[in-house]
């Protein structure tokens, strides 16, 4: 729709609503790296919506003891905004939340920020070709939305019978209660995850008592982390270059490393062979031991890194439950194997909605269909971006792009490419113009993911993980190299997209009194 700027810039549209070019969704690594590339490619016309009060995202959010990133600081950064101050190999929350502020300084992104901002609906106009937005500080239109909410921002708290009458304090590790003074506590771990493994270290020594709560073990290989030294740094300051060289040795090796995991995953055997030699040296006790030992291949869930984990869990304050909660009287919780246990506290290390993001319950399409009922036998999308019915409308780590090895980041910044080229294709084709995936395409994609899916470790490997929905589809992960995800994401193919213009205006009625030229929607093939 056309608009017309106000004094800073920003457009407005009918009754006053603002208008932008582009909305984009999330602060974290997804939607900052969106406004970073939006200025580079000279757009300015758009707003970052964030429901908190501040950038970052995940790293915002899970501030729990301990926490930090399983990927090297070097590659778990941008490339266009190397750091060459990282002061671990692998960098803790309040680094790269750090980080993040920095991106947002160094790049001019304040002004387009909007926190306290939560999107409660987005729902496609197909007459004005838009956007309509209503959030928590009031509605806007947009021509584009790129949503880059990201997997792991809604927590997910399981459905335990006599949850709501525990009487004592009740967290997930993405929301950690830092006024709730652990100390002496019986606490209650659930969930053996990425998080958990994290938290178990830290609070191990302040807790009275730690019950752990495990449904399926982990395999856990050693964090071979360090202190970055203050020559390194002022190398890397002094010459760009060994920060760029550095962060390319870490990615090759990852990407070597894709093999085994998609195509030959009986080439893991030497990794679990050196996860099962770490699990003996850190624990003594057999009957712990064999609690401890998975019994799928390594791969099949996301291979943890910890040095702590394993010592914590063979103190004498700790119990391991080798079973899921079952149920909770007052302050007794119930495991699956009949285990009671009384405790003061219980926090939840049990991930996040990933194959079924609350956002999508949020986004109503050409049709009037939400994309969770679009989704609602799997996910799926075109380049892990576009769905079928939504036009205008993108994610940034969307369906099938997950990694199990490497950093998101280069995933990200390969869906920053593809987004840049569809901005400028829209503007390309010129007018009041909406690209909508062809239901076909995104078919077609879903299909060949699909079928590469079938043979790697994490459907073959003999478990269950937050990488597969409620029918057991792999709707989350990649399942091949950074760089041909890059290749597939380097531009947009108009052949996979209908081109949807805006209504022509109506015109003069004929001799016959008929409008020869008022159409509502006009669609051309590309």
């Amino acid at each position: 729709m056309a608009a017309d700027q106000d004094a800073d810039g920003q457009g407005q549209g009918h009754a006053g609503v603002p208008h932008v070019r582009v909305a984009v969704i999330g602060s974290g690594f997804g939607g900052l790296g969106a406004a970073v590339r939006l200025r580079r490619e000279g757009i300015t016309d758009f707003v970052v919506l964030e429901r908190a009060a501040g950038v970052g995202g995940t790293w915002r959010d899970n501030s729990y003891p301990g926490c930090a990133c399983d990927v090297p600081s070097h590659l778990y950064s941008f490339s266009f905004a190397p750091n060459p101050d990282w002061p671990r190999t692998f960098s803790g929350q309040e680094h790269i939340r750090a980080y993040l502020e920095h991106v947002a300084d160094v790049f001019g992104l304040r002004p387009h920020l909007r926190f306290d901002s939560e999107v409660k609906l987005m729902t496609w106009d197909a007459t004005e070709l838009h956007w309509a937005i209503e959030t928590s500080s009031g509605p806007l239109t947009a021509d584009v939305v790129v949503s880059a909410t990201g997997p792991l921002s809604d927590p997910k708290v399981p459905d335990i019978p006599g949850l709501d009458g525990f009487p004592g304090q009740i967290f997930h590790s993405a929301r950690w209660d830092h006024d709730y003074d652990l100390r002496g506590k019986r606490v209650a771990v659930v969930g053996t995850g990425a998080s958990a493994i994290q938290i178990v270290p830290e609070i191990q020594p302040l807790v009275g008592r730690l019950t752990l709560f495990q449904r399926t073990p982990p395999w856990v290989m050693p964090r071979v982390d360090r202190a970055i030294s203050g020559v390194e740094r002022r190398l890397h300051r002094a010459l760009p270059f060994t920060t760029q060289l550095r962060r390319g040795l870490l990615w090759g090796i990852r990407e070597l490393q894709v093999q085994a995991f998609t195509k030959r995953p009986d080439e893991l055997g030497l990794v679990e062979r050196l996860a099962r030699r770490n699990l003996a040296r850190a624990i003594k006790d057999p009957a712990l031991r064999a609690k401890l030992t998975p019994d799928y291949r390594i791969g099949c869930k996301r291979i943890l890194l910890s040095n702590a984990y394993y010592p914590a869990l063979a103190r004498p304050n700790v119990d391991v439950v080798a079973a899921g909660l079952r149920e909770i009287r007052g302050s007794t919780l119930v495991a699956a194997d009949g285990t009671e246990t009384e405790v003061d506290a219980i926090v939840f290390g049990t991930g996040f909605h990933v194959t079924d993001m609350p956002i999508a319950d949020r986004v109503v399409g050409a049709e009037g269909r939400t994309l969770a009922e679009t989704w609602s036998t799997g996910m799926a999308s075109l380049r892990g971006a576009t769905a079928a019915g939504f036009p205008n409308w993108m994610t940034i780590i969307g369906p099938n792009t997950g990694l199990g090895n490497s950093s998101m980041i280069l995933m990200i910044e390969s869906q920053l490419n593809y987004m840049a080229d569809y901005l400028r294709q829209v503007d390309t084709l010129g007018g009041r113009v909406a690209l909508d995936a062809r239901q076909g395409a995104v078919d077609a994609w879903n299909h060949r993911v699909q079928e590469r899916m079938k043979r790697t470790v994490w459907n073959t490997g003999g478990c269950t993980s937050w990488y597969l929905d409620a029918d057991g589809r792999n709707t989350t992960i990649w399942p091949g190299t950074t760089t041909e995800f890059r290749s597939a994401t380097r531009g947009v193919d108009l052949g996979e997209y209908d081109v949807v213009r805006a209504p022509s205006a109506p015109h003069a009625h004929d001799d016959n009194g008929s409008d020869s030229d008022n159409e509502t929607k006009a669609e051309a093939r590309a």
